[in-house]
């Protein structure tokens, strides 16, 4: 059984370029969120269920989710976003589990370890179970507003708005196990990154 890490952060913090970075260093990475994309495009396996939940209004011409129009309802309606995540979280949890016993049982996964990226790591108690330590990727608040706007094209009042729903900054820092600044540029990144590696290998090898 292989050990494994949950990464997580807030929105724009950086999580994609710490694993990426995790990824140079062979280790296996399996991500909630392109598990959640491939399960919400044209015949992912929640159209379905969203499209009986939620209706034809919310699937586009493609039979993929529209992305827009729901996050326009979950983030003005509790109701429907317990709603959608009561369809996604167990398909996307039981999912993490397939690629995680593939990669226990397939001789050809080397990682030393397995890297588990779940932005709702903390906000959602079955995901935390499936991680021995978690990864917090931390950076200043109004960095986080500037890279998502740039990024996704979102306005800043979407991104605080989507930012107030996730856990508090505070309390994603007190839980978390390691913490990777995303302040400082790339090479700073880099470093961290290849310190926690060699810090996790010596846990896995049992001589941390």
């Amino acid at each position: 059984m292989k050990f494994r890490v949950g990464l997580t952060g807030g929105i724009g913090s950086g999580k994609s370029t710490v694993a990426s970075l995790f990824k140079e260093c062979s280790v296996l990475v399996i991500d909630s969120d392109v598990i959640s994309h491939q399960m919400t495009q044209s015949g992912g396996m929640a159209i379905a269920a969203i499209r009986t939940t939620f209706g034809d209004g919310y699937i586009d011409a493609s039979g993929a989710l529209n992305r827009a129009l729901m996050r326009q309802l979950i983030f003005s309606d509790r109701a429907a976003k317990l709603q959608l995540e009561a369809i996604l979280h167990p398909l996307i949890r039981a999912q993490i589990m397939v690629q995680v016993d593939s990669a226990n049982t397939n001789s050809t996964h080397t990682s030393p370890y397995l890297l588990l990226v779940i932005p709702l790591l903390f906000e959602t108690l079955n995901y935390r179970e499936l991680v021995q330590r978690t990864l917090v990727v931390d950076c200043a608040e109004n960095t986080q507003i500037a890279r998502t706007m740039q990024r996704s094209g979102l306005d800043e009042q979407t991104v605080r708005t989507i930012m107030a729903s996730q856990i508090s900054r505070a309390e994603r820092l007190r839980l978390a196990d390691e913490i990777i600044q995303n302040d400082d540029g790339l090479d700073t990144l880099r470093q961290q990154v290849d310190q926690l590696h060699q810090h996790y290998l010596a846990i896995f090898s049992g001589i941390d």
